[in-house]
């Protein structure tokens, strides 16, 4: 039954076939249930092949199912192949079960767009490129996968095409992804010159034997491949396209930072894991850049205005956590929140659809409030979702999976203080402006007239994955709860675990003062925007230096304005002056001997035959005369 695993991926694939080939001539009710049915039969698949998984006993290395070569050239074969083992398993449940909700949810979201087979068509083959790349046994697979999101996160970020300011978002996303897919290409090119192969159980295998401690070439691999993880998942300094994805709608934007394209990152160092122990101070890099990234981003979720951007920095802020975890080596925490992320991020994102839907589509949280009467269902789930992510304590899935990564933080051999406290500040900050969002939209008056209440298509996912980021965390309970969860007991296989340097006592701390300071966040949120009506009105005026701070921050720190003046604004110089450059003058010499050639040869087709079969004589001649007298 682990062959299912092939439908798995082939459904949605299929399901993207169908759409653009023959979408636009199918009632629209088929057509959403061809986009949903198809995630449908995935995620069923999914769950018949974690089943078989479980009833046997595999290698340490999973099961691997191949449909044979790709190519062979120059030593270079890679298969058709897929592993199946506990992080491919895992990646593949919240990709299928995540996305067929947001399908779900788009039925009715977007049932009254025109473009609704091609909204479907590319969902669909987002989720399919994203299979592949979890699945992929080899590099060059997982790479076809890599680009098959980036495409797809273009095509849907810049859905509403004719709007300029939709696909200028997209073109920025698809060239600043680029941008880290190019340093993931060449890092793919220096691991097959140097170790002979791409398919990775062998690759890992043979680093781990022809490449010491440190070794440069270790070093220079693992670099690249976070610079492409970097970008995928929007680290510094690669992170400005994710705000800016927000043009898409509203369940794109729930896949793109819940379930596939962010994740795609994490889940490639976590796949090549081996290598990045090969190269500490990479290692050390990726966890720096984790904590920067979620304060940076934390202090910009902090001051905006627009839900869903908000959101956005908010997912870029825990992708930092991530990176974070993985940089400490907390494989399976790493994983925990990413299962526990996926959850609670979509249901934000798909509360935030309901309740824009609601609101004429303004995207001001200043310009709403009073909603938790009007939306019931929304209120408690959107604040179901805040509250995971937040991380209250011991109600909510992300409670403990961000104690997990602060614990690792503190007691691992590859942490310290300084990334715990980052990782606390982290903390307080998501508390602050979680609940920010809730009182300011949910509480106080109504300033936009409600004019659509969410059908069952809507509600009935948010309903479920408020129920998973509430609950979620019960599958990897901490270890002096109840001896631990049964998460990183199934991933140790893949991912073996390095033992804390700290014992019961030690993580007991780490809990109590991660609790407190998300609580601190909830009061602290609760006493400026419920106590203070000025500021949950958005009329509070700072300081002279606090304003400028605020915009700085507001301006995500100013990265998309460093880039204009050093990249952007240079580079377009550079090229309207060099236009006519020297360097284009032998290619315009080449095009100019093409015209005249064509002009001289044009001048023989003059329309007389005796001329033509003159020359065919003429020719002849002069072919059997060089053959005699040579």
């Amino acid at each position: 039954m682990l062959a299912s695993v092939w439908l798995a991926v082939a459904a949605p694939l299929l399901g993207f076939l169908v759409l653009s080939l023959f979408g636009k001539r199918l009632p629209r009710r088929l057509v959403s249930a061809a986009g949903v049915g198809s995630v449908g039969v995935a995620f069923l698949s999914s769950l018949l092949v974690f089943w078989s998984y479980l009833q046997i006993a595999p290698a340490p290395g999973g099961v691997e199912l191949s449909l044979g070569n790709w190519f062979d050239t120059g030593g270079l074969s890679p298969r058709f192949a897929v592993t199946i083992d506990p992080l491919s398993l895992v990646m593949l449940l919240v990709v299928t079960g995540v996305g067929f909700l947001i399908h779900l949810y788009s039925a009715e979201f977007m049932r009254e767009d025109p473009g609704l087979s091609r909204f479907f068509a590319y969902l669909n083959l987002f989720v399919g490129s994203m299979l592949v790349l979890v699945l992929a046994r080899n590099l060059l697979l997982l790479y076809l996968g890599w680009e098959g999101v980036g495409l797809c996160s273009y095509l849907l970020i810049g859905f509403w095409y004719r709007d300029p300011q939709n696909g200028a978002a997209a073109r920025k996303a698809f060239i600043v992804t680029r941008i880290g897919d190019t340093a993931l290409a060449v890092g793919l090119l220096l691991l097959f010159t140097e170790l002979g192969t791409l398919d990775l159980p062998e690759l890992l295998a043979r680093a781990s034997l022809r490449w010491p401690l440190g070794s440069g070439y270790a070093v220079a691999a693992a670099a690249l491949l976070l610079f492409g993880a970097a970008g995928k998942s929007a680290q510094l300094p690669l992170q400005t396209w994710l705000p800016d994805a927000m043009a898409g709608p509203t369940p794109v934007s729930a896949l793109i930072h819940a379930a596939t394209m962010v994740t795609a990152g994490v889940y490639l160092i976590l796949r090549t894991h081996a290598l990045f122990l090969l190269a500490p101070p990479v290692l050390l890099a990726v966890a720096v850049i984790g904590a920067a990234t979620l304060l940076l981003a934390g202090c910009s979720a902090l001051v905006q205005r627009d839900l869903k951007r908000v959101l956005a920095y908010s997912t870029i802020s825990q992708l930092g956590y991530l990176f974070l975890a993985l940089g400490v080596g907390a494989w399976s925490a790493a994983v925990f929140h990413l299962v526990t992320h996926a959850f609670f991020k979509a249901l934000l994102f798909l509360a935030a659809g309901a309740v824009i839907l609601a609101q004429q589509h303004e995207h001001d949280i200043f310009k709403m409030g009073g909603l938790r009467r009007r939306l019931p269902v929304v209120f408690w789930t959107f604040l179901a979702g805040a509250s995971a992510l937040a991380g209250l304590p011991l109600l909510t899935a992300g409670f403990y999976s961000k104690d997990l990564i602060l614990f690792s933080a503190w007691s691992s051999g590859h942490g310290g203080a300084w990334l715990f406290a980052a990782g606390l500040a982290g903390a307080l900050l998501t508390a602050l402006y979680s609940f920010r969002l809730v009182f300011v939209v949910f509480f106080g008056e109504s300033k936009t007239e409600v004019t659509h209440e969410p059908g069952r298509c809507i509600t009935v996912p948010l309903v479920i994955l408020a129920i998973l980021s509430l609950v979620g965390g019960f599958i990897e309970l901490p270890q002096n709860f109840m001896g631990g969860g049964v998460l990183s007991r199934f991933l140790d296989p893949v991912l073996a675990q390095g033992d804390p340097h700290g014992g019961p006592w030690s993580e007991a701390f780490a809990q109590i003062v991660a609790g407190l300071v998300s609580l601190l966040g909830l009061f602290l949120a609760w006493r400026f925007l419920l106590r203070a009506p000025r500021v949950a009105a958005g009329e509070i005026r700072w300081p002279l230096i606090g304003e400028r701070l605020r915009r700085f921050w507001f301006d995500g720190f100013g990265f998309d304005r460093l880039y204009d003046a050093l990249l952007i604004r240079p580079f377009v110089s550079l090229s309207a002056r060099n236009a006519a450059d020297v360097v284009d003058r032998p290619f315009l010499g080449l095009a100019w001997l093409a015209r005249g050639g064509h002009r001289l040869l044009a001048r023989t087709q003059t329309g007389k035959v005796r001329w033509y079969a003159a020359a065919v004589a003429v020719g002849a001649i002069v072919v059997v005369a060089v053959e005699l007298f040579r």
